[in-house]
């Protein structure tokens, strides 16, 4: 199977445009635009009926938008049936065809392609190495793994060398261990060809290790569409940073803020955060407003207090509550200002017990604020 080359006449290979759905009542899609780039793997990612998989089918043409286009290579196809739009698909169940053995799965697709026996022989040869699947052609789907017949449905969908390839949480029903290698294999693989590809999944650890963008949607809307370390650390909302990765969340009142810093009372405590570091829509903040701080437990710091309770700028009086060991860190909850948080750390002081003083502290640019 050859490398896609492409013209550069189209920057993008998926265009939707204003797309709207409605089940009943129920808003699945509220507007949404989105641009798709040429070779690029992008991920739909949010939880269960937030509108990823209907954005699928969209592009798949299995469901129409009550409103809006969808173009492909610069084409509308909006009307267009699936069968026309050249692309492939993988979904959550394998949808293998059971009756028909490995070859057979593979070559159905070509068959209504009109690709000629020897050519369908070397295809089918190619698309099987690149899965580590060749030596299993003459299996039926009940002689493999659970692993392997998903690796079967990536290679029946590239087979063809569609011009986009779609996987609807093509790994949820699978182990831990394999979930882990096949979405190494499906990188590898997209990258090696280099066919543009749209995946789906609810699973943030899949889409910040596997994507050259992910976009994070909620209720029908897009909150974000950015690279997986933006995402992570750049987060535009309150829901992406709710959704992706672990949080702590304080409450406290603007006191004094700046074009570079922001200064906010905690409790009896003062802290500063980047005047860039506001999400959702207000710009600034006043002396006044109130607001969530929120700040991911590795960008914490711990140290012990010595018996002290001056704290250096910015760290804060705490108590430990709880030591949990992960193996590669140490998972810490304290109790500062009243508020449960939590710490990771690899850093670990052996005379930490439940109950320690120790102060915490954190970089202002590390710190993101929203209004109440």
């Amino acid at each position: 199977m050859e490398p896609i080359h492409r013209s550069e006449t189209t920057k993008n290979d998926v265009e939707i445009k204003g797309a709207f759905k409605q089940f009943g009542t129920n808003v699945v899609l509220n507007g949404i635009d989105l641009e798709v780039k040429q070779g690029e793997l992008l991920t739909l990612l949010g939880p269960s009926g937030c509108g990823k998989s209907t954005t699928l089918n969209l592009i798949a043409g299995f469901l129409d938008a009550d409103r809006g286009e969808v173009h492909i290579k610069g084409n509308n196809v909006t009307k267009v049936p699936p069968y026309k739009r050249d692309l492939g698909m993988v979904f959550q169940t394998y949808s293998l065809f059971p009756h028909m053995t490995v070859y057979e799965n593979l070559s159905f697709g070509l068959k209504l392609r009109k690709v000629g026996k020897s050519e369908q022989k070397k295809k089918i040869s190619k698309a099987l190495e690149l899965v580590k699947m060749s030596g299993l052609e003459n299996r039926y789907p009940r002689e493999l793994s659970g692993g392997q017949r998903q690796r079967v449905a990536i290679s029946r969908a590239l087979v063809v060398e569609p011009e986009l390839l779609l996987l609807d949480e093509p790994l949820s029903n699978l182990d831990a261990k394999l979930r882990h290698e096949l979405r190494t294999e499906i990188k590898r693989l997209q990258k090696e060809i280099g066919v543009t590809t749209i995946f789906v999944t609810h699973d943030q650890e899949e889409a910040l290790s596997m994507s050259d963008r992910v976009v994070v949607m909620n209720a029908g809307k897009i909150e974000q569409i950015s690279t997986p370390t933006d995402i992570y650390n750049h987060p535009k909302t309150e829901f992406v940073f709710q959704f992706i990765g672990k949080s702590n969340c304080f409450e406290g009142n603007v006191t004094a803020s700046d074009n570079r810093k922001i200064t906010v009372l905690i409790g009896s405590d003062i802290t500063h955060v980047d005047a860039d570091n506001i999400m959702g829509d207000d710009g600034s903040l006043i002396p006044g407003d109130a607001v969530k701080i929120y700040i991911r437990p590795e960008k914490l710091e711990i140290i012990s207090a010595n018996g002290t309770d001056s704290p250096p700028p910015d760290f804060h009086l705490a108590r430990i509550t709880q030591i949990n060991y992960l193996g590669t860190s140490w998972e810490i909850n304290v109790l500062l200002q009243g508020k449960s948080i939590q710490v990771l750390t690899s850093a670990f002081d052996s005379s930490w017990h439940i109950g320690s003083e120790v102060f915490i502290g954190w970089s202002p640019s590390e710190v993101m604020l929203v209004k109440k």
